[in-house]
């Protein structure tokens, strides 16, 4: 049972170093069309004053929700397309890879919003701070651990790319620290890691990408 667990383990590897290249290219429209609807999120989101704070989480999960869903779709088109299995091995180990900590973010959004909703009516700066300051920050530090994650399995740049959401939102942490942020600010961190900044890695995949193909 060892050589066979070594042996499937060893063609995984080796499936992912092949496709290396095909999962760069599927990666660009994901991670534009993610980044283009955690932008469009927190401009909503602020426009429509959605401020308080078991709604300010409500909003962002359920944004997460059609994000994933957004992305499952993408994965799907592109595997028809490519006339290829969506649930392949490789694929299989990126999730289970990537679900702890996208699980964990998950589930303190929801313990949070329970908490802050129980709190409806004597809602201070603290449960402000907690709804717009610390999840958010926590849901940097647990996306790039995601990233990170799932990162050991393909590219090295999404590693990368886990280190810059891990370490943003670690500084954060002790920025906000020295005081409770302004109602926007929840939605400017959203909005700039979860929307420009993934609009930007999945820019580069594309320029490079096209560079990569005329070379």
């Amino acid at each position: 049972m060892n050589a066979d667990w070594a042996a499937e383990n060893l063609q995984t590897i080796r499936t992912l170093m092949e496709r290396s290249a095909l999962y760069r290219r599927a990666l660009a429209p994901i991670m534009l069309t993610i980044g283009c609807i955690g932008l469009g999120a927190a401009v909503l989101g602020y426009k429509l004053e959605i401020f308080h704070p078991s709604h300010f989480l409500l909003f962002w999960l359920v944004t997460a929700v059609i994000a994933c869903g957004t992305a499952f779709f993408l994965v799907r088109r592109q595997s028809i397309v490519l006339k290829e299995p969506i649930w392949t091995p490789p694929a299989r180990q990126v999730v289970l890879a990537a679900l702890p900590a996208l699980v964990a973010g998950l589930v303190l959004g929801l313990a949070m919003m329970a908490d802050t909703h129980v709190k409806d009516k004597n809602t201070q700066g603290a449960e402000k701070y907690l709804a717009h300051a610390l999840q958010p920050h926590l849901w940097l530090v647990l996306y790039g651990c995601a990233l990170h994650s799932a990162g050991r399995l393909m590219q090295r740049g999404i590693r990368l790319l886990g280190w810059v959401f891990i370490a943003s939102g670690c500084g954060l942490f002790v920025v906000t620290g020295l005081g409770i942020p302004y109602a926007w600010y929840g939605y400017a961190v959203m909005g700039m890691f979860f929307g420009l900044l993934q609009q930007a890695y999945g820019l580069y995949l594309y320029l490079t990408e096209k560079k990569d193909t005329a070379a």
